[in-house]
């Protein structure tokens, strides 16, 4: 992509959609803020020379999180993209060179406020995508300077510690791992699962091949 900040907006939107599904909102809120958070970290080439460079944590499984990582091309599987489930819709961006941080919020009365800028749309979410293109960052974003010390663990590059339940035999990467009373386990054994086990499968299916009259 080359310097992020000089894309024209409306390509990192078409961009962003194509990743995402649709245009909304959140794809707009979310394009504005990974542009101020670049901006802030004083980089320009996410996605090119500046890519080691930075860590995105976002506390919002929404819209927004899709875009930040369609126009930073951050993603969970480069271990660029934190995700932490605050429920609000907030990212801080990491410079891993300077140390700098910074926590853009998205604030609440820009709502309200997208009707000073788009007043002939009527509906609401329309008039918001809409006017979120328009509105200056101050006007959308809270930003606080913060201190972020990622742990080893969670900087990309290879995993720095494997080791294996004691208990499922599941093995656990990047010091996510649990002593407790002197047994190394994973999470969900330590302190229960998101699931329920309720049996091993003993065969899986086989793909079937469709077969086409001639």
């Amino acid at each position: 992509m080359g310097d992020l900040l000089e894309t024209p907006f409306e390509e990192l939107l078409a961009e962003s959609a194509r990743t995402h599904g649709h245009i909304c909102a959140g794809q707009v809120l979310g394009i504005r803020m990974a542009l101020l958070g670049m901006r802030l970290l004083g980089l320009r080439d996410p996605k090119g020379k500046d890519r080691k460079k930075f860590l995105i944590y976002v506390e919002i499984d929404r819209c927004a999180t899709d875009a930040i990582q369609s126009v930073t091309g951050a993603s969970l599987g480069k271990r660029s993209l934190k995700f932490v489930d605050y429920g609000i819709m907030a990212a801080t961006f990491v410079n891993l060179e300077t140390g700098k941080a910074f926590r853009v919020i998205a604030r609440e009365e820009a709502r309200e406020l997208s009707k000073r800028y788009c007043p002939h749309i009527a509906d609401k979410y329309k008039r918001q995508l809409e006017a979120y293109k328009l509105m200056p960052d101050e006007e959308l974003f809270e930003v606080l300077e913060v201190e972020v010390r990622p742990s080893d663990f969670d900087l990309p590059g290879r995993p720095r510690r494997r080791v294996q339940c004691a208990r499922c035999g599941a093995w656990v990467q990047d010091g996510r791992d649990v002593e407790k009373r002197g047994e190394i386990l994973c999470r969900a054994c330590a302190f229960g699962g998101y699931f329920r086990l309720l049996r091993k499968v003993p065969e899986l299916p086989k793909l079937q091949k469709e077969t086409q009259e001639i």
